[in-house]
């Protein structure tokens, strides 16, 4: 038993060490440019690519594009694009037959054009790719669940211990006392680890968001407000109506992983997908058509849990860094 408890206890150290240390890797990365670019950049940073879409769709809306109306129905007035964010919502509109907005802002989302700014994000260490903090969220989520799992493991082996034990001399030390130490520490970092894995952002990228919107923080440009502070902070009631719409009704296609839909502040947290590594021509995320790719399932990426959040942010943040695709989560809210 004393050996069985050193082994055990030897090895929740070496996991939690290895943890606790990518996780620190992960949280301080920097590139060495440690500065937002442009709205986009913010915007996906604050929230995912959700919110970059959102982000460009106000944009054209507002300067007369583009019409959305009711029941969430988008058409084009003007077929002009100012970046490559643009040219893949009037790509993707161009293909979908009934125009339908929350059709249209899924597949902009899954499009290289949005999905190469998280990886551009990352390069730079604003953002962890969804790979690495996956691998950590489960490394961690193993160690946590079975340090609980141990409890009543230990609890039986104690039993057995002095079951086994003759006579009342030299009563051995309790097994579960010897291994409690290592159980309590490792469920504790296993979860807190596996728990911190779900926000994308890393130090660098929370201090360039922030300060972008500090020193633009005299803007009130409405595609500005929604990239830096989310659909809550849109002024054109039916803009915000019709996007919120659109976000909650993604919300209910994959009630699995919407956090809330009663509210718009809330639809801004809708997790969303980042698949790192789309290159140009390499496919989108999912199954978009400007994109290409697969459908949503195995490799290709559909709505899910954690990304960088704006929390997710996807980096910021919201989940899990998403969903049900791609093993994890691709991103975070919108």
């Amino acid at each position: 038993m004393n050996t069985l408890a050193l082994v055990f206890t030897l090895a929740v150290a070496v996991s939690s060490v290895f943890l606790v240390a990518a996780r620190r890797r992960a949280a301080l990365l920097d590139g060495g440019d440690a500065q937002v670019h442009d709205l986009f950049e913010e915007a996906f940073l604050k929230g995912g690519p959700a919110r970059a879409v959102d982000t460009a769709l106000t944009r054209m809306y507002m300067d007369g594009r583009l019409a959305i109306g009711g029941p969430g129905v988008v058409a084009v007035r003007r077929d002009e694009a100012r970046d490559a964010v643009e040219r893949a919502v009037l790509q993707e509109l161009a293909t979908a037959p009934s125009g339908a907005l929350h059709t249209l802002r899924e597949n902009v989302m899954r499009h290289p054009a949005v999905q190469e700014i998280g990886d551009g994000l990352a390069a730079r260490g604003l953002l962890v790719a969804p790979d690495e903090s996956r691998s950590r969220r489960t490394w961690g989520l193993v160690l946590g669940i079975g340090c609980i799992v141990g409890f009543p493991v230990s609890i039986a082996l104690t039993i057995t211990q002095y079951a086994l034990h003759d006579g009342y001399s030299d009563i051995p030390f309790p097994f579960f006392l010897k291994v409690l130490p290592a159980l309590v520490a490792g469920a504790v970092v296993g979860l807190v680890t596996a728990s911190a894995a779900k926000s994308r952002l890393t130090v660098a990228g929370r201090w360039a968001a922030d300060g972008f919107q500090e020193a633009n923080a005299h803007v009130t440009d409405p595609a500005h407000l929604v990239a830096t502070r989310g659909l809550g902070a849109l002024p054109d009631p039916e803009l915000q109506g019709q996007l919120t719409a659109a976000a909650r009704q993604r919300s209910s296609m994959h009630p699995s992983s919407s956090s809330s839909a009663s509210s718009a502040s809330a639809a801004t947290f809708v997790p969303v997908m980042w698949c790192a590594g789309v290159g140009p021509g390499g496919g989108g995320c999912g199954g978009s058509t400007g994109g290409g790719g697969d459908s949503g399932t195995g490799s290709s990426c559909s709505s899910g849990s954690s990304c960088g959040s704006s929390g997710s942010s996807c980096g910021g943040g919201s989940s899990s860094s998403c969903g049900s695709s791609c093993g994890s989560s691709c991103g975070s809210s919108s």
